[in-house]
């Protein structure tokens, strides 16, 4: 029997969080567990609750989501948090995976691609709306190598780069190469390991540090 997965909303817009809390539950593998309005809130309730994943505003009243996200990880590390925010600047997409966010999602996506974020993280992904994975790695192509390893990546290794700057799955990389899951994720650990980092998180952190 299928998984599932249970999602909490940390939102200070009444109207949104029910509209979300709807779809996710009518999606049938997806439980939306709980609800809150403010970052305070939050914090008091999410370690209790324990979701799977948590979808996060950045533009809260009271304490922002980047940093009910930092404080959100060292109490809860396992949970995966994806933002989901109007923002699309380049210091917020920093500040929020550097603060420990698992992906970073524009409001104006569609249910089904919501839908679809909300698995992928649960697989180890790391989704981007479209829009938000190019500006990562054109930050990344713009930063000049400095025996940082980035100049060692292989032709291949690029492509799954560029997959991730189309906003594409990891599934849908390996469709376009014409490989497995498996082999996309060996790609992207390479990556790692040659960039000297343990994650996408610190993988953006490292190349978005001004």
């Amino acid at each position: 029997m299928k998984k599932i997965i249970t999602v909490s909303i940390v939102d200070d817009e009444a109207d949104l969080r029910e509209h979300i809390a709807g779809y996710l539950t009518a999606a049938g593998d997806i439980c939306c567990k709980s609800a809150y309005a403010s970052a305070e809130e939050a914090l008091e309730h999410l370690p209790q609750d324990k979701p799977d994943v948590v979808l996060m505003d950045i533009n809260l009243g009271g304490m922002d989501g980047i940093e009910c996200v930092r404080r959100l990880k060292a109490q809860m590390p396992e949970a995966q948090v994806l933002m989901l925010t109007v923002f699309e600047d380049t210091e917020k997409i920093f500040r929020a995976l550097a603060a420990g966010a698992s992906g970073y999602l524009l409001k104006r996506m569609s249910p089904k691609k919501l839908l679809d974020a909300i698995t992928e993280v649960c697989d180890g992904g790391s989704p981007m709306s479209a829009s938000i994975a190019r500006k990562v790695v054109q930050s990344f192509q713009a930063t000049p190598a400095h025996g940082d390893g980035s100049a060692d990546l292989s032709q291949r290794e690029r492509s799954v780069l560029d997959g991730l700057a189309e906003g594409l799955a990891y599934k849908q990389i390996a469709d376009q190469l014409g490989v497995s899951i498996h082999t996309v994720r060996n790609y992207i650990r390479r990556i790692y390991e040659k960039l000297h980092v343990q994650s996408r998180t610190e993988a953006v952190a490292k190349f978005l540090r001004k």
